[in-house]
């Protein structure tokens, strides 16, 4: 069974090795190190089997606008529903904290994840011609103004509430 939670400090060693086996430019450690102690706009949903961080995806919510980060599930466990699973919890989490719509950067050639994006709403909008540094590949913009109803239960015990 698959957990799904909100990633903490203590998760960021297993998010940089994630990134490094599934990327040619990973964030390094410190990256991770930073969004989850000093970045106060950075969410991050870990999916977790038997202990063992195999997925998560992150974005980073101001006001209304959220932009996701990073997505990642690894590579034995893919094709079983849970990138679907962490974009809906994170897309769930961002209505939580009032984001209204979110925006990302993907590879033109990852159509596996252009298809899920698709599935949940995301739209392309624009291309941002050589963003990816290591093969100068473009990149599309999408967007998702389709955001779940928000839970009237929902709680963070750092949101800021006035």
């Amino acid at each position: 069974m698959v957990e799904y939670r909100r990633m903490t400090i203590a998760d960021a060693p297993a998010a940089a090795a994630l990134e490094a086996a599934n990327f040619p430019m990973p964030w390094p450690l410190s990256a991770f190190e930073f969004e989850m102690l000093q970045n106060p706009v950075a969410r991050y949903i870990a999916a977790v089997r038997d202990g063992k961080m195999i997925g998560f995806a992150g974005a980073h919510m101001i006001f209304e606008e959220g932009h996701i980060t990073n997505v990642v599930v690894q590579k034995d466990f893919r094709g079983q529903g849970i990138g679907r699973a962490l974009m809906e919890a994170l897309l769930q989490y961002a209505a939580n904290l009032g984001v209204q719509y979110m925006t990302l950067e993907v590879r033109p050639s990852n159509k596996t994840a252009i298809a899920l994006y698709e599935s949940l709403g995301f739209i392309k909008v624009a291309v941002r011609a050589k963003y990816y540094e290591d093969n100068q590949e473009d990149a599309f913009i999408m967007v998702c103004d389709r955001m779940p109803a928000v839970q009237d239960d929902f709680v963070e015990e750092d949101t800021l509430h006035e």
